[in-house]
């Protein structure tokens, strides 16, 4: 019998520690259209916004806690009576609302920001969430550079505020500063020295100036840890927040090394991500996991014969399974024979081993010069290399619709041009039997969204500019 997988919250910051990304802040109709898409995602509970920090996210964050009523909305104050009142009446009209009260514990921190010594560290903490508790029944508390404060005080402020009525402790990894074992080491020591640790949740907020956010998440959840703090894309402060998608996906995938399950709907994934991009206009780097648009993509002529046979020769996921319509073969000079006769019997021709072999030497010449060869560039190459006057290898003609898409003319006009003069005259030549076309695959994006041809030498930025609009 299978044992039950545990279940972790999903709390997405994209609209909080995401927006404090430089050049990503959003006004309150785009936060309000994303919330609904973190809804739709099925995230558990959505940091909207940090309400005293002005007025515009105080709106914006009263508007998604109005309207949004699945998942928790939570808003973030410091240890402050000030920040915890305007918190409240921002989220006071959401069906689940969730302080979340913050106040730094490392030593650099008290001593050169806040200026105050461990005691008053310590009650302030505790006086901060016993007002939030009185506002409302639901209050997560962060310790500030939890990774570089010292284990036994931290543990003492854990414990003040579990005592004053905090139902859930978040460690944040405030500056990427921890390794995946450590953080999983502090995880193990609050769970065995924090009194009343079992009444709460423990939470993983992790930043990934090291590049192990990620990790560093998942490292916390094996370790005890039921919550995990993340953005879309992994945007945030600096180098940006864990992943959500990454997250997610590791415990979809490898569920056999994270026996755990979300209430993500994995199919949103893409969509969520490609929301984010439109409205911050900043575009996800092409080979970022999951939501890149090089994640489902394969130029490499071994990767591409393999995929051709069996998806999973190269593919751990489905691209379907986070929303991306399908994988894509890119052509370029890695590239095999197996996937250049795919795609040129998809535009309308078929070759014997011979003429394929003659394309291919001029297309690995082709796409040493250019980064990627898209299908205008292979549509020329076909013509210069077979000629159907001159050519020994009988070529099947494009159908109408091809060839008109290649030269720029209407589907009719193509197939008149394709028919011989000669055969208005009376000859008595037989006519040949038409060869049987084979069927054009729509010319895509990387994510399978269609484009069109073009002739100018701006293709990749037209690439990236479908890719980032999502069109």
């Amino acid at each position: 019998m299978t044992a039950e997988r545990a279940r972790i919250t999903v709390f997405d910051t994209t609209l909080r520690d995401g927006e404090q990304s430089p050049g990503c802040s959003m006004n309150q109709q785009e936060k309000l259209r994303l919330a609904h898409q973190l809804d739709r995602l099925g995230v558990d509970v959505i940091e909207a916004g940090f309400p005293i920090a002005s007025d515009g996210d105080f709106e914006s964050v009263k508007a998604i806690a109005a309207v949004v009523r699945r998942p928790i909305i939570a808003g973030l104050a410091r240890a402050c009576r000030p920040d915890i009142e305007r918190a409240w009446e921002a989220l006071e009209d959401a069906a689940r609302p969730r302080i979340h009260v913050f106040l730094a514990t490392s030593d650099i921190h008290l001593q050169y920001k806040l200026r105050i010594t461990r005691d008053q560290c310590v009650a302030q903490a505790r006086d901060a969430v016993r007002f939030a508790k009185s506002l409302c029944e639901d209050v997560e508390f962060s310790p500030e550079d939890a990774t570089r404060t010292d284990p036994e005080f931290l543990c003492r402020v854990l414990t003040a505020v579990v005592e004053a009525g905090a139902t859930t402790l978040n460690i944040p990894d405030t500056v990427g500063y921890t390794v995946p074992s450590e953080f999983a080491d502090l995880i193990t020591t609050i769970r065995q020295r924090v009194n009343g640790i079992e009444k709460v949740t423990i939470s993983a907020h992790c930043h990934n100036d090291l590049g192990m956010a990620v990790a560093n998440a998942l490292a916390a959840v094996s370790a005890g840890a039921r919550q995990v703090e993340c953005t879309i894309n992994g945007i945030g402060e600096r180098a940006g927040n864990a992943s959500l998608e990454e997250i997610v996906m590791a415990m979809r995938t490898r569920p056999d090394r994270y026996p755990y399950e979300t209430g993500v709907v994995s199919e949103q994934i893409f969509a969520s991500s490609q929301v984010l991009s439109e409205i911050t206009g900043v575009p996800v780097q092409p080979n970022k996991a999951i939501t890149g648009r090089n994640a489902f993509a394969h130029e490499a002529g071994i990767h591409q014969d393999g995929v051709l046979k069996n998806p999973l020769t190269y593919e751990i996921m489905t691209p379907r399974s986070v929303g991306v319509p399908d994988s894509k073969l890119v052509l370029g000079k890695h590239s095999g024979r197996h996937a250049l006769g795919i795609r040129c019997e998809q535009l309308g021709y078929q070759f014997d081993r011979r003429a394929l072999d003659d394309i291919y030497r001029r297309f690995v010449r082709l796409a040493d010069k250019i980064k990627n060869v898209e299908d205008h560039h292979l549509l020329e190459l076909i013509r210069e290399t077979h000629k159907p006057a001159t050519s020994a290898t009988p070529l099947i003609e494009p159908i109408a619709e091809a060839k008109a898409a290649a030269v720029g003319l209407p589907a009719a006009s193509a197939a008149a041009a394709a028919t011989p003069a000669a055969s208005a005259s009376t000859s008595n030549s037989p006519v040949p039997e038409p060869a049987k076309p084979f069927p054009i695959a729509p010319v895509t994006n990387a994510f399978g969204a269609p484009l069109p041809l073009h002739h100018d030498t701006h293709h990749e930025h037209q690439q990236q500019e479908d890719y980032l609009w999502g069109v």
